[in-house]
């Protein structure tokens, strides 16, 4: 038995009637990588931000290096030697990076109340450089900056208060392959300084992969703590849902399947800030075709241009049943079109606004009453049909969407689209952040719609999602196109890997 650096006893977290944590008892140790995994809503995030100063705790102790703990906000905490990257963005779009890397604490870098940019800025740098992150633009403000930049800002925030322990929350589901390679090699680093590190993750082969141990919780209570080289990704997904788990995860056949009718034909694409260029390619009906490639690939540029997102500088997208080419979302929306971008809460969901009001907007015209009025009736019954269909977990429809976890505001996402009529489905990594129920049940509702016939566009950093979900999969490297392989072909990750690097 190492030394504890944090310990846990009895810990207990009320929201109104929900129990979130239930009697929470935890030890980690120095040097210690410790998984914290269950279903959504077991009580996970809620426990990590107990930990780092977020919400204070309704009873129970903890002991922080032998000291009692009771951090009283999130600096306290970092004062205290812990920091925290969180699941949902925590930056603000409209100061620069640096200054988002040092909130809080630029006092430091001022003088007579004015604050020194540019010492800032070679601060920053200097924690990127420290850890290994790959550098960002840091003079430039965050809006409009894409989830990877900002994971990496934050990540050098919480590394810059040179935290004794590290709380990463859902950070590598937001990253592509080389930059979550670099956060291995981070976590390497920081066990090896003898500092412990306390993770989310829905990727089990991964947590199974980089921890040495896993607390699984169920229902906001411990249900076990197991050593990672003792037990199997299987052995972990029966112990989050209590079951055994049956049935396909991903499709089960091995051959491409999908009709000869090209839905959408993209030719020679190319945005206007380089992010891609020349990428062609067709998608069928009932075909998923997948995307896989690299953080500077390219691959989420494609879907924001063939849903009419990003501005093109050359090519054309055209939806060939309707031979209409799609210079906007709002043409792309109105000819049976949905896209479900990759950071749901800052481009797809009004997180703030009610369930209700989600699913109905993208069907705002077919809530219109007789005299072209919105009908509330009609929304109502929309809202309420959705959210038994998609099993959303709620107390009813007019719950804010913040109030909800990761999977059910997931569900609500792509739920909202398949209300409506489709013929492309453009999904950006449509699991991320969800736990393995979600995902399964997510892969079965794209399962179904490609037996309806729907043709659907799978960007995904998850080499595993479309290698088991997708007909044909392209790979792209620098912004082009570099192979595109078949299901029936050499669909392994070993062969993906190797054109993509």
């Amino acid at each position: 038995m190492g030394e504890k650096i944090l310990e846990i006893r009895g810990l207990n977290k009320y929201f109104g009637p929900t129990h979130a944590n239930v009697d929470i008892d935890l030890d980690l140790e120095r040097g210690e990588i410790r998984g914290i995994i269950g279903e959504n809503g077991s009580g996970k995030s809620t426990l990590l931000s107990q930990i780092a100063g977020l919400y204070g705790s309704d009873s129970g102790t903890m002991k922080l290096k032998g000291e009692p703990y009771h951090p009283s906000s999130p600096l306290d905490a970092n004062a205290h030697g812990i920091s925290m990257v969180l699941q949902e963005l925590g930056v603000i779009g409209s100061l620069p990076a640096s200054v988002n890397v040092f909130l809080g604490h630029t006092g430091k870098f001022s003088k007579l109340g004015v604050v020194n940019l540019k010492k800032m800025q070679e601060a920053a740098y200097a924690e990127f450089d420290k850890w290994g992150l790959p550098r960002v633009p840091l003079n430039s403000t965050m809006d409009g900056t894409g989830i990877e930049t900002r994971k990496m800002v934050e990540l050098a925030r919480a590394l810059s208060n040179d935290p004794d322990i590290l709380i990463l929350d859902e950070v590598t589901q937001s990253l592509s392959l080389n930059n979550r390679n670099k956060l291995y090699e981070l976590i390497k680093k920081f066990k090896e300084l003898d500092r412990s590190i306390l993770l989310i993750t829905h990727d089990i082969e991964e947590m199974v992969a980089i921890t040495d141990t896993i607390t699984v919780l169920r229902d906001g209570e411990v249900i076990g703590t197991v050593k990672s080289s003792e037990v199997t990704p299987s052995d972990i997904r029966n112990m989050m849902v209590g079951r055994e788990m049956a049935g396909d995860y991903y499709r089960s056949d091995n051959t491409p399947s999908y009709s000869d009718e090209v839905i959408l034909r993209a030719e020679d694409l190319s945005d206007v800030d380089g992010n891609i260029s020349n990428v062609s390619f067709e998608v069928h009906a009932g075909e998923i075709l997948g995307f896989a490639g690299l953080s500077d690939s390219g691959i989420h540029t494609v879907g924001e241009v063939i849903y009419g997102l990003t501005k093109t500088k050359g090519g054309k997208v055209t939806l060939v049943r309707q031979n209409m080419e799609i210079k906007n979302a709002t043409q792309a929306l109105q000819n049976y079109t949905a896209y479900v971008p990759k950071d749901r809460d800052n481009q797809a969901l009004m997180i703030k606004a009610t369930i209700m009001d989600n699913f109905a907007l993208p069907s705002a015209t077919e809530m219109r009453g007789p005299m072209g009025y919105l009908s509330p009736a009609k929304i109502r019954k929309l809202a309420n049909e959705m959210k038994d269909k998609m099993s959303v977990k709620c107390n009813d429809i007019f719950q804010p969407m913040d109030a909800l976890s990761g999977g059910n505001k997931q569900k609500v996402n792509l739920g909202r689209w398949l209300a409506k009529d489709l013929q492309l489905l453009i999904l950006d990594c449509p699991t991320r952040g969800v736990d393995v129920g979600v995902k399964a049940y997510i892969y079965n509702l794209m399962k179904e719609a490609k037996k309806q016939g729907v043709a659907m566009v799978l960007i995904s950093d998850e080499l595993a999602e479309v290698l088991g979900m997708a007909d044909r999969l392209v790979v792209m490297k620098d912004g082009k196109v570099k192979k595109v392989i078949r299901r029936d072909e050499d669909f392994t990750e070993h062969s993906v890997i190797e054109v993509m690097i």
